[in-house]
């Protein structure tokens, strides 16, 4: 059991007893008003690269707030908060309505002037080498700024790379299987292959895209006409006890009495 004791005015305390599991349920019900806040690393990841068709896809595991810009570069990271400019820049506006967690969106043809995003608007901000290597490539998503003159990081969110070394994710602060997919060196294109329901929560999912045993990578391929899987991922929360309801309108009760002391 757990106990909620609350005061008046005058210091005088009441308390009621409440299950556990109410107790966290009416805490995640709270939550829920915590939608659309800012992203932090790890909320997205990478779910397909694909450097002969030069484009990738992603998946969100939160809600993403309207109008949100996300950058992308496969600049050089020159520390943990810059990106040069060496490199082409895209920046992403997600659109006006609220991108639901579990989406997965499509980036296409990023080196030519007809580029996209399946949702939001897809922008180039910086024209240098544009298109993908299939050489040794990292590709960062991240909050900030950037331009032609380089990139400013706020919020690294993810990075998908097929560099030799992880040394392109360390600089920045991300871990190879937490909250970035190393692939093999020299990837042409790659794609997640795990499963993408049966989750409780859509964190769960996090781990599972970032671990290279879960993609198909294909090495000295042609990946030209390959099509990202863009299925959405789905999550199965914990239900809701019946009397959660009736917890409420209680609290409701116990609030209102209180006013009423205090007044």
């Amino acid at each position: 059991m757990a106990k909620i004791t609350s005061k008046t005015h005058n210091q005088r305390e009441f308390t009621i007893m409440l299950p556990k599991s109410l107790l966290a349920a009416s805490v995640l019900l709270a939550g829920l008003g915590q939608a659309n806040a800012a992203l932090v690393t790890g909320d997205i990841a990478f779910t397909a690269f694909n450097a002969d068709e030069d484009g990738w896809s992603l998946a969100t595991f939160v809600d993403i707030a309207p109008s949100t810009e996300i950058f992308f570069t496969d600049g050089t990271a020159t520390s943990a908060t810059a990106l040069s400019n060496s490199e082409s820049a895209f920046s992403w506006n997600t659109g006006v309505g609220t991108i639901a967690a579990g989406t997965v969106v499509r980036f296409s043809a990023i080196d030519v002037a007809t580029r996209a995003a399946s949702i939001g608007t897809f922008t180039a901000v910086n024209t240098a080498n544009l298109g993908v290597s299939s050489g040794a490539e990292t590709i960062y998503a991240f909050l900030g700024t950037s331009g032609t003159s380089g990139s400013t990081v706020s919020t690294m969110l993810t990075a998908v790379s097929s560099e030799a070394t992880n040394t392109s994710l360390t600089i920045v602060g991300l871990t190879a299987g937490t909250n970035a997919i190393k692939l093999t060196s020299s990837t042409d294109f790659a794609g997640y292959t795990g499963t993408r329901s049966g989750q409780s929560a859509f964190s769960a999912y996090v781990p599972l895209v970032n671990n290279p045993t879960n993609w198909s990578i294909d090495v000295n391929g042609n990946g030209v006409g390959v099509i990202p899987n863009i299925t959405p991922f789905t999550a199965n929360p914990v239900p809701i006890p019946a009397a959660l309801p009736l917890l409420m309108s209680g609290l409701g009760l116990i609030g209102a009495a209180a006013r009423r002391r205090k007044a």
